[in-house]
């Protein structure tokens, strides 16, 4: 079993700055890779960023967050981070991190939700305009 826990959630303002942390604990040796997903009420929950462990590579990003968010990982803390970066009212969501264990391949792999075996509870994120 992997546990997951979501931190780093705040009220920024628009074109500022702020980086959500995940951090695993149980089996994260079987962690083939990591996605971030987020959620707004009344939406469906949508991909926004994906990574490879423990290799750090390659990285997949959602349209609307590239250019501006960064995933990346530090093995020796078990944690995937996605640092925001001038962000927008549009960025406002309850951001979820996700784990699979047998990794497959591919933009289209990597953003489809089936395909993650753990999910952590999640961490607001507010923009304000």
């Amino acid at each position: 079993q992997v546990q997951l826990v979501e931190s780093g959630g705040e009220l920024v303002q628009a074109g500022g700055s702020l980086t959500l942390s995940c951090i695993a604990s149980g089996r994260t040796s079987s962690i083939d890779g990591v996605g971030w997903f987020r959620q707004t009420p009344g939406k469906e929950r949508e991909f926004v960023a994906a990574i490879r462990c423990p290799e750090g590579s390659p990285t997949y990003y959602d349209n609307s967050v590239q250019g501006r968010f960064i995933i990346s990982r530090d093995n020796a803390k078990n944690t995937v981070y996605l640092q925001m970066n001038s962000v927008k009212p549009e960025d406002t969501a309850v951001y979820y991190c996700a784990a699979e264990q047998d990794y497959c391949p591919g933009y289209g792999c990597r953003s489809r939700q089936t395909n993650y075996d753990y999910w952590g509870q999640g961490t607001q994120v507010t923009v304000s305009s």
